[in-house]
């Protein structure tokens, strides 16, 4: 098929930059990004490999794309608040989002050709914190700070082995306590019970460790 003829095709089926990123964003989501191809993505979207190229000219061009919708789905810090509650709501969407879409953790980072998303986000979220007084350098900070709490967070809750408090407690009186005698682990195995006899929801890790962050930089910003 001649390079007309396969622009003929494209057009016919409505590809485009965005409808070919966001279905490698469903192929991820569901399949992990390692064993993503442009031959996988274009079966499945009926396409054929050499045609995808016409929108992304490679893996790394399509990656970028793919992290440029996952920053899109995050949610900007607001305006008409103080800087605290700002990054607190940036910061649960960013987990909400990388819950979806887990491949995304370590390659948000990554991008050496940021789309405009990723851009317009990066430039709110340091605006929100020079407008709050943190200078240059102690907004970098905060901004590494907060990042690597986010993505660290993301990465474990990703691997953990149980989704909900009630699983995890099953779990812990299933699997872990028969592997923790007292006599043997003392401590282990009163937190274990203790805790799922109290029905403890581990999300909530989140926000604990969210907040002792936000208010360790406070002084920071006022030192500034």
């Amino acid at each position: 098929m001649s390079a007309r003829e396969q622009r003929q095709v494209a057009s016919d089926m409505g590809l485009s930059k965005q409808r070919v990123a966001l279905e490698a964003v469903r192929l991820a989501d569901r399949e992990g990004v390692d064993g993503l191809s442009m031959r996988r993505l274009a079966g499945a979207l009926g396409a054929g490999a050499m045609t995808l190229y016409r929108y992304v000219a490679s893996k790394d061009e399509l990656l970028d794309a793919m992290i440029d919708i996952v920053f899109a789905e995050i949610e900007l810090p607001p305006e008409d608040t103080d800087w605290q509650s700002a990054m607190r709501r940036e910061a649960l969407s960013a987990r909400s989002v990388l819950a979806r879409h887990p491949w995304a953790i370590g390659l948000m980072e990554s991008r050496t050709s940021p789309g405009p998303a990723n851009l317009r986000h990066r430039e709110a979220v340091t605006a929100c914190l020079r407008r709050a007084g943190f200078s240059v350098v102690t907004a970098t900070h905060a901004n590494w700070l907060l990042n690597s709490y986010v993505y660290g967070y993301a990465l474990q809750a990703a691997s953990l082995p149980f989704d909900t408090a009630d699983e995890l407690a099953d779990m812990t009186e299933e699997v872990y306590l028969p592997q923790l005698p007292p006599e043997d682990f003392p401590y282990l195995n009163e937190s274990a019970a203790t805790l799922a006899a109290a029905g403890y929801d581990p999300s909530e890790e989140f926000i604990f460790g969210l907040d002792l962050v936000l208010a360790a930089l406070e002084p920071l910003r006022a030192s500034a």
